[in-house]
């Protein structure tokens, strides 16, 4: 289907180059240099401390003041089409996502915009719902869904994408445990580099890498093990600070 598989033998490469970001005096990411190569990393931080529009950089979406953001060599807010082949964001408030009324709809459009006509697209959604035991959603209008099936329907909206990197913003907010469990299970099994955002340091345990950020600066970057011990220590001195 002209698609690139995803090959788990080639990691995709990211690198975020001297990127910055300010909102009119406020700076969000300063100066920030990354290089990744691991399927699996999280980021952890306060609120406030920059992660979603680092997310925001490596889809493209934010505009930077300077410096640059390559995703296997293609400059994402740059090359716009060749983007939406390789990098699929999920917000964390489904709503801000969700642009279609009916479910059918909403996991068309990404497919259709790959190029695919509404029949081709129509038979990989139906296949794509068969494999979550959701046939009778086709049809289903958004507004029925609970906060959890529509977080559901904007991660298989972009899974069927087939995206080479997933960036997750807090994506099990709102979501109750079983259908969150589920949604671990599919995204562990997933051969695509996940890039995931959270202040809950247990997210990250299985992870391969784990970078911490505040104040739109990294203060550790390492194993989730050590990672989490500095962000756990550095949280409780915070709030006694704080109190």
């Amino acid at each position: 289907d002209g698609q690139m598989e995803i090959s788990p033998d080639k990691p995709t490469e990211i690198e975020i180059c001297s990127a910055s970001v300010f909102y009119g005096k406020e700076r969000i990411l300063e100066n920030l240099s990354l290089s990744i190569k691991e399927q699996r990393v999280g980021f952890i931080g306060r609120n406030g401390s920059g992660k979603t529009t680092l997310l925001r950089i490596l889809a493209g979406l934010q505009e930077l003041n300077n410096g640059k953001v390559l995703i296997d060599g293609t400059e994402v807010a740059k090359k716009r089409n060749e983007a939406i082949k390789k990098v699929g964001i999920i917000f964390q408030n489904p709503d801000h996502q969700i642009i279609f009324p009916t479910v059918g709809e909403e996991l068309r459009f990404g497919l259709t915009q790959l190029g695919l006509s509404k029949n081709e697209a129509d038979l990989k959604v139906i296949a794509c719902l068969k494999q979550y035991d959701k046939v009778d959603w086709f049809e289903r209008s958004i507004s029925t869904l609970s906060q959890g099936q529509k977080h559901l329907v904007c991660l298989l909206s972009v899974l069927l994408m087939k995206p080479r990197v997933l960036l997750l913003d807090e994506p099990f907010t709102g979501i109750d445990i079983p259908t969150q469990l589920k949604l671990e299970h599919y995204l562990s099994s997933l051969k695509q580099t996940i890039i995931h955002v959270s202040h809950v340091p247990e997210t990250f345990e299985n992870y391969q890498r784990l970078i911490w950020m505040d104040e739109g600066i990294i203060q550790a970057d390492g194993t989730p093990k050590t990672v989490i011990k500095k962000y756990r220590t550095a949280m409780k001195n915070y709030d006694e600070k704080t109190i």
